[in-house]
């Protein structure tokens, strides 16, 4: 009966021999060769070579990886988007009106900050529409809207101290006549704006009450910031 032997069972055996030398042969004490073999001495055979000496004798030996088990895995070369996807998920954004500052906060530690621009109205906050006043108080992202400003995160503007400030200064004949609360408060960049222009914006504040950011930045903190995200403004 002939016995067939996979050729992944030959070429392990052939790398097994190989590791081997055959004794040498030496003089004896009377000067007769082989009188005293020497133990067998290992070759330094690498596993490329194995595999190549393997693959000339068995057809459809295995690859030097199959035979060395061992062997360290090839490292992973990071992509853009894999460090994207390792960056910390942000918890709360953080605009410092007097600072011209937006932080994104994850897990109470500020991970990254940008320079904006910001309503003319001044500090305090917004009272009604048309003031041009950046809002301050306590909000969350409530959507966002590719396209407009190239990307606007909706800030959940008015809360409910903006509308008891609003109703109270309605009452005392504070509000111009045809005024609201507001609307359409939202953090974004310039897209096709007349301020457009990485970081040249900034030199002014030019928004109708939002925060503004270049357009590479609020990619950035779209990217990172989920809806509901807590968004705290302060003068």
């Amino acid at each position: 009966m002939v016995l067939r032997l996979s050729a992944a069972l030959v070429a392990a055996s052939l790398a097994a021999s190989l590791a081997l030398t055959a004794p040498s042969m030496t003089a004896g004490p009377a000067g007769v060769s082989g009188a005293a073999p020497e133990p067998p001495r290992p070759i330094a055979l690498t596993p490329g070579a194995a595999a190549a000496v393997a693959a000339s004798l068995v057809p459809g030996a295995p690859a030097a990886a199959a035979l060395v088990p061992h062997a360290p895995p090839i490292a992973a070369v990071a992509t853009p988007a894999a460090a994207a996807a390792a960056s910390p998920r942000v918890t709360e954004i953080r605009i410092d009106k007097s600072d011209h500052t937006l932080d994104l906060v994850a897990d109470g530690t500020i991970v990254r900050s940008y320079r904006v621009a910001l309503g003319p109205g001044g500090s305090g906050p917004k009272l009604y529409e048309g003031d041009r006043r950046t809002p301050v108080g306590t909000y969350r992202v409530a959507g966002r809207i590719k396209g407009l400003f190239h990307q606007f995160l909706v800030v959940s503007y008015p809360n409910e101290e903006d509308r008891r400030r609003f109703a109270e200064l309605r009452r005392r004949g504070e509000v111009p006549p045809g005024r609201g609360v507001g609307h359409g408060i939202g953090i974004h960049g310039v897209g096709g704006a007349q301020h457009a222009g990485a970081g040249v914006h900034k030199d002014t504040d030019w928004t109708l009450g939002c925060i503004a950011l270049d357009d590479d930045e609020i990619d950035e903190v779209a990217r990172r910031t989920p809806d509901g995200a807590k968004i705290v403004i302060t003068d």
